[in-house]
């Protein structure tokens, strides 16, 4: 390497001034002698490249950040594999710092002998990161009526902004803070939260679900008609979190599946209580329970009986029915209408 003493002592001077906050200066008098460039704006994994005007009879030249020499001439002093060089002519001396992070941010100048006097170019780098969401509540399981604190917090320069929002939703639940206060939350309030980090590059999103837990609330039950002889069905809804189980009674005895002509199929949200034959002692009342680890609720049926009119019944016109007495009330209603039949021919005597 050309004059390492030379070098080690433009270093430690430029540092010197550096450290003071003083603009940087070589040992040149004159203002123009020392040039300050507009600064470098660059996202985070972009390539920056840093140029260096040189002119006639230069003697050395060398590019610095902070306390080292990048390059010296063509020769790399620095051990970066990401530092290159690009172009050393009479006209420009370029070097290019690929992948650029957070840490390349900074003061970086360019140091030139010639022939008459030194003078230093410098140039700041400002290093853009996109947003990065660092910090996330889990995805939460509360009871109804809980209150509930969601976070989140990002990185990203410059300093992103963080909101959220209950996704599909049009209530008014959102935050522009990193922090969401639900206190007392309800069912309505269940579902995927978004946070969303922005700033001028770019834009993170995570969410996090929530799980509100209650306990069963079930329709009312409706009756049901069925034919002695028929298949029928009672159905029994219920609203809960986690799901309900179902239990069904005929009065005060609980029915277990495939007993007594009887099947309860429980789908999800929804019980049935299946009669493959309906006997007579299958007409009566009954009750069905959802119940989960938050409580129970249950609702009422009557199964009754519906008795269909055949064609023979219709042919053959009304029936004896045996009054109290076991007497034929049949007879006397064929002696009224016979009465009414003559009574006007009757009248005509």
């Amino acid at each position: 390497m050309k004059n390492p003493l030379y070098w080690a002592m433009l270093v430690g001077m430029t540092v010197l001034l550096m450290e003071q906050g003083l603009p940087v200066r070589s040992q040149g008098d004159s203002q123009s002698d020392n040039k300050v460039m507009d600064n470098i704006t660059v996202r985070q994994g972009e390539t920056v490249f840093l140029r260096c005007a040189q002119g006639d009879v230069v003697t050395h030249t060398a590019w610095l950040n902070r306390s080292s020499i990048l390059y010296a001439g063509e020769d790399k002093w620095s051990v970066d594999p990401r530092v290159s060089l690009v172009t050393l002519n009479q006209e420009e001396f370029t070097i290019k710092i690929e992948n650029v992070d957070m840490t390349d941010e900074g003061q970086y100048v360019c140091a030139v002998q010639t022939s008459s006097r030194p003078r230093t170019t410098s140039v700041h780098i400002l290093v853009q990161v996109p947003p990065k969401i660092i910090n996330l509540s889990g995805d939460i399981v509360v009871n109804e009526g809980s209150n509930v604190t969601l976070m989140c917090q990002a990185s990203g320069k410059p300093e992103p902004s963080v909101s959220w929002k209950l996704i599909y939703s049009s209530g008014d639940l959102a935050s522009e803070d990193e922090y969401l206060e639900i206190p007392s939350i309800s069912r309505q309030r269940a579902g995927t939260y978004e946070c969303t980090a922005v700033n001028d590059i770019d834009s993170d999103v995570q969410t996090v679900d929530i799980t509100v837990n209650y306990a069963p609330a079930v329709s009312e039950g409706r009756d049901v008609g069925v034919t002695l002889g028929q298949r029928g069905e009672l159905e029994c809804e219920a609203d809960a979190v986690p799901e309900a189980d179902f239990e069904w009674y005929k009065d005060d005895r609980r029915i277990l599946s495939g007993v007594d002509g009887m099947e309860v199929v429980n789908s999800g949200s929804l019980s049935k209580l299946m009669f493959f034959n309906v006997t007579d002692g299958d007409y009566g009342n009954y009750t069905c329970v959802a119940l989960n680890k938050l409580g129970t609720s249950n609702t009422s049926f009557l199964l009754y009986v519906v008795i269909e009119p055949t064609s023979s019944t219709l042919l053959q016109g009304p029936r004896a029915v045996q009054d109290g007495s076991g007497g034929a009330m049949g007879v006397h209603s064929h002696t009224c209408l016979l009465f009414l039949v003559l009574l006007p021919f009757l009248l005509r005597i």
